[in-house]
């Protein structure tokens, strides 16, 4: 049989009986709308994920943490002086795996003191490598420089969450030049952070601020033009939870923390002298290729500057990133499955109708037989036909869920917005074409054993 004239017949056959074809293409409609939006809502939360991990330092960061040491290292494990600034040092001569170290001394719960303004944060001494470590950009000014470690200046860059805080009364303000008071000592701000934040963060900051716009509260009295800046300051600084952290830093020249902050400990009244050992100790790994390798390579560097001492270990971010991706594929695969069943009922629905238009055209099919055509024939005529309304079931599902998905986006406008990706398209469409084709298998093996004698005499 000529599959052209097949599918000609196929269209005509839905042309006569559009009302039914349409009922019948409902279920494969939904269903392909639903696994299409399903997909697509999983894909835009997985991209939202994956700005998140590269946001914050990406699979090629890792960190050197400490750990407790062998038993039978026990005895000498005192000999190892900890994370120092000396295993920074050799980590960046000697490993070439390795694109870049910074050591890490935290001042934590530090009085950050402007005019009548003082807050709590963490001050974080560093190398400047320690902006690209972990993903960060300046937005304005300048990051620290070697001459900054040289000469221990007392300068900083800081996070846009910090200037917000310090400067609640002037929206947007730019601090560069200005000085704050860190436990008592004046440092100048000579840069300052890029705001962080998800695309579905900055549509909802968005959609609020557009919000306060089109419906101001009242200032109090006395006190005109407060308010807009303050409530622009609050949806700006609280909508972002996620990135907070990394919008709220504070950091100094690691020479400058342990002359100012760490060289002397006083305990009982004591001074304990200085506290040179570093609180994190982080590379980033330049090929992901080789991460092993460059483990190993920072392994054998510790190895020596720790005295043999095995009193460290590593954390990477592969461990959530993995967990990240089960979640998503297994999201995905039950959202599939429910999504599935919907085509299923389509499928089910299409051949009960093909199986009540054979019932109509029993004597059709037996003046076909009459005039020379064969049973394989007949079951791939009643086949094509069925493929073709999956088909068409397809491509309006396909036009429906982009419908779907602009109701889902406006009922949750901050959610993470769908990310439509021609695999998924063409997984949907496909499973649309092969219900409509598995549909139409049994009716038309049942068309095709049908006797030609008896299907004359039909009617």
């Amino acid at each position: 049989m000529n599959l052209w004239l097949g599918l000609l017949v196929g269209f005509k056959e839905i042309w006569a009986h559009k009302f039914r074809s349409i009922l019948t293409m409902l279920g494969v409609i939904l269903g392909v709308a639903s696994l299409l939006s399903m997909f697509s809502l999983t894909a835009g939360i997985a991209k939202g994920m994956r700005e998140y991990m590269e946001q914050v330092g990406g699979l090629e960061q890792v960190s050197v943490i400490p750990q407790e040491p062998p038993e039978e290292q026990q005895l000498f494990a005192d000999t190892s002086p900890g994370r120092t600034i000396k295993d920074a040092e050799c980590i960046a001569k000697s490993a070439p795996l390795v694109s870049t170290v910074t050591p890490v001394s935290i001042l934590s719960g530090a009085a950050i003191h402007h005019g009548s303004t003082t807050i709590r944060g963490e001050v974080d001494g560093c190398w400047p490598s320690f902006v690209e470590i972990n993903k960060h950009n300046v937005a304005f000014g300048r990051n620290l420089c070697d001459l900054d470690l040289e000469e221990a200046k007392r300068v900083c860059v800081v996070g846009k969450v910090i200037v917000d805080r310090l400067w609640p009364e002037i929206p947007n303000y730019n601090p560069l030049g200005e000085t704050i008071l860190l436990n008592n000592r004046p440092f100048t701000i000579v840069g300052v952070f890029e705001y962080y934040e998800r695309d579905r963060d900055k549509l909802l900051r968005t959609l609020n601020l557009n919000k306060a716009k089109a419906t101001p509260t009242p200032a109090p009295k006395g006190k005109k033009g407060s308010h807009s800046g303050r409530s622009t300051r609050a949806v700006f600084s609280t909508v972002n939870i996620p990135f907070l952290a990394k919008n709220s830093p504070i950091i100094v020249p690691i020479s400058t923390m342990m002359f100012e902050f760490k060289s002397a400990s006083v305990v009982g009244g004591v001074d304990q002298g200085p506290t040179l050992k570093l609180d994190a100790l982080t590379f980033q790994v330049a090929d992901l290729n080789r991460f092993q390798e460059a483990l190993q390579q920072v392994t054998r560097i510790l190895h020596e500057t720790h005295r043999a001492v095995d009193d460290y270990s590593y954390s990477t971010h592969e461990e959530m990133f993995d967990s990240i991706e089960q979640n998503i594929h297994e999201t995905r695969m039950s959202g599939g499955l429910i999504a599935g069943i919907s085509l299923l009922v389509g499928g089910i629905g299409i051949m009960n109708i093909m199986l009540a238009s054979i019932t109509e055209r029993i004597r059709e099919i037996g003046v076909r037989r009459a005039v020379g055509a064969k049973a394989r024939d007949i079951f791939v005529q009643i086949v094509v036909e069925s493929a073709v309304i999956g088909f068409i079931g397809g491509l309006l599902g396909l036009v429906a869920s982009t419908g779907m998905m602009q109701l889902l986006i406006a009922i949750s406008p901050g959610k993470n917005a769908p990310v439509v990706e021609l695999d998924n398209v063409l997984i949907s469409f496909g499973f649309a074409v092969v219900i409509g084709v598995l549909s139409g298998l049994y009716p038309a093996w049942k068309a095709s054993r049908l006797d030609p004698i008896e299907a004359l005499r039909y009617g």
